[in-house]
């Protein structure tokens, strides 16, 4: 019995990169579905759910995908509300990569240092990315800063990250170099998760802080986010301190993202959001450089 997995991209177009590695992650047969809405994936939830007999649900399941994580989120609560008994396939969310490429980060900072009591800042943090990276080393005992351009809009991500996950983060406004240069003086880690091609901080402003112990840098599109350090860079010691590149740690993160592909057919039980993929990704990280 083939192993289908059922791509449903909240966007118009499915998108490629996750088809790819939906195949590469075991996967025999993908199908995918484009402009999926929580009042249309019903149907599709049947679908998959009556078909096979109870012992061979484990080989359908579903993943969620598409640019806009709340889209993303809606939908997985729209086919959780159709799950009943055993009536059930497994379902993974990772909308624009969101939770694999935050699991990899994470995973890859704990890896190296023991972030209890650390202080994380994390640049640009109200995207997709940074919330749950955030989420997830405040969840590991870190001090968790969340920064953005203006601060009503931190604020409105760490709130929406206590309701959703019942973390704690700080917001905080960067928006000047001022502002930046005091929250970054205070970091221990510095995340960048910025869109791609902006520059969220200059070499000098970081260069010289002297209780910096790792950089890890999301954007691999020129010009990066955090400039001086490379895309290339995987525990590159720069300025006395440890830096990855998006692509540094990127391998990593499709690691998790095929990881994770394969659990789905390993039961018909199986939920995958944020929490449950870092889980893994912290299983998968021990003893990588």
């Amino acid at each position: 019995m083939k192993k289908i997995l059922f791509q449903l991209d909240t966007d118009p177009i499915p998108n490629t990169f996750d088809t790819v590695v939906a195949y590469d992650g075991g996967a025999e047969h993908v199908s995918c579905r484009g402009n999926v809405k929580p009042s249309t994936v019903g149907t599709m939830v049947d679908g998959a759910v009556f078909t096979r007999p109870p012992r061979a649900k484990k080989n359908t399941a579903l993943f969620i995908t598409g640019s806009n994580m709340g889209e993303g989120e809606a939908v997985l609560a729209s086919i959780r509300n159709h799950f009943f008994a055993d009536f059930r396939v497994s379902v993974m969310l990772d909308s624009n990569g969101s939770n694999t490429t935050a699991a990899a980060a994470a995973a890859v900072i704990g890896n190296h240092l023991d972030v209890r009591g650390k202080r994380v800042v994390i640049l640009a943090g109200t995207g997709p990315v940074g919330q749950r990276a955030g989420v997830m080393l405040a969840g590991e005992g870190a001090e968790v800063t969340l920064t953005s351009r203006r601060l009503d809009r931190a604020e409105t991500a760490c709130e929406a990250m206590r309701r959703r996950f019942k973390v704690e983060l700080t917001p905080a406004a960067t928006g000047d170099p001022a502002s930046l240069s005091e929250v970054v003086s205070r970091a221990n880690i510095l995340l960048a998760t910025g869109a791609a091609g902006v520059q969220l901080i200059h070499n000098v402003e970081w260069q010289s802080v002297t209780e910096l112990e790792l950089l890890l840098d999301a954007n691999a599109t020129p010009p990066l986010g955090i400039e001086g350090v490379d895309m290339m860079d995987r525990a590159t010691e720069r300025h006395g301190k440890i830096c990855y590149g998006a692509i540094g740690f990127g391998s990593f993160k499709l690691e998790v993202h095929r990881a994770c592909i394969s659990q789905l057919f390993e039961s018909n039980s199986r939920d995958l959001d944020a929490p449950e993929i870092f889980a893994l990704a912290k299983s998968m990280v021990e003893g990588r450089a």
